[in-house]
């Protein structure tokens, strides 16, 4: 492992601080194997930039070395802004850290395990001054294990794209690059990192996709498993949820009480034409079917009450917030 004296820089040929274009946002947790490398190769590629730039590395709650290695770095680079947390927030809140404290009018965000190449920085930029607000990776070529990491990525993959409408292949890599203004509107909890391209769709952001290198991890230790799954499952969920309904969520739930009601009620007419009719006892012939009708109305009115309360809640939540429920991307107006 390489120590502080290892990643000393000369000062020289460093510019004065100044407001960056271009900020680099890494997320870290425990990678003393591959800071200092990935520190090297990141530096070396955004210089050749020619733009100003920052390095903002965030330190989610690091147990080995980490720690140190970045306030060295913090020492001897003015352009590094390091970030420490006080706990292992996980990637979604570390990603988060580092785009609030993040200043330029670019962001590029990568993994801190050397899976990303830095070097493949400039395409990303590239792609953003084409007028695109947020360029996402595609990993043509995984290097992960194919039944828990490779398979359940491209049906996390598909579901997403068909969910969000957002004709991606890969939502889930962290190299990513946005134009500010997307990320301002931004707010990401639990791990829904990996759904920023559809999240974004509802400011209107125009999205690219380029492929990308996957190096794999040759150093350090995976951070992802197979549990990761279920909860990628269940943030898309969330993710289709605020695509579809989020200003409208009777929308939803009184699509599911005219269902459960309307089945409800034509099994009721059924039962009262057998009561009426041919005289029989519901409860002995059809009790099962007399308790599935009751079951299904009562069903239905909960939903019509979820759905109203999800009314009121979006409501309360725009109005007390003075939120609007639209983004602007530019105004021409000519002066009086």
């Amino acid at each position: 492992m390489k120590t502080t004296a290892d990643i000393a820089i000369t000062q020289e040929g460093i510019p004065p601080a100044g407001p960056p274009r271009i900020s680099v946002v890494i997320p870290l947790h425990n990678e003393q194997e591959t800071l200092v490398e990935l520190y090297q190769r990141t530096r070396r590629t955004m210089e050749a930039v020619g733009e100003p730039w920052e390095l903002v590395l965030v330190n989610d709650g690091s147990t080995d070395e980490t720690p140190t290695l970045l306030d060295a770095l913090y020492a001897d680079d003015p352009r590094v802004v390091v970030v420490h947390l006080r706990r292992n927030y996980g990637q979604t809140g570390a990603l988060m850290a580092g785009f609030d404290h993040a200043r330029g009018e670019a962001v590029v965000a990568l993994d801190g395990d050397l899976q990303h190449d830095p070097e493949e920085i400039p395409k990303f930029l590239s792609k953003l001054r084409e007028g695109f607000d947020l360029v996402s990776g595609w990993r043509t070529s995984r290097s992960d294990a194919f039944l828990t990491r490779t398979l359940p990525s491209r049906i996390a993959n598909w579901l997403m794209a068909k969910i969000s409408g957002v004709a991606l292949h890969d939502f889930g890599t962290t190299f990513k690059a946005y134009r500010r203004e997307i990320l301002t509107d931004l707010h990401l909890y639990g791990e829904l990192h990996r759904f920023v391209p559809a999240l974004s769709t509802l400011n209107g952001a125009r999205i690219a996709e380029i492929p990308i290198s996957d190096l794999g991890r040759n150093r350090g230790k995976s951070h992802y498993g197979l549990s990761r799954t279920f909860r990628v499952m269940f943030d898309l969920v969330t993710v289709g949820f605020l695509l579809r309904y989020m200003t409208r969520p009777l929308h939803l739930f009184g699509k599911l009480f005219l269902i459960c009601s309307g089945v409800s009620f034509a099994i009721g007419l059924f039962l009262a034409y057998r009561k009426l009719f041919e005289g029989v006892h519901l409860f002995l012939e059809h009790g099962p079917l007399t308790l599935l009708a009751a079951v299904l109305m009562l069903a239905g009115v909960q939903f019509l009450a979820i759905g109203l309360f999800g009314e009121i809640l979006v409501r309360t939540y725009f109005e007390s917030q003075n939120k609007k429920i639209y983004a602007v991307r530019r105004v021409l107006r000519r002066e009086e």
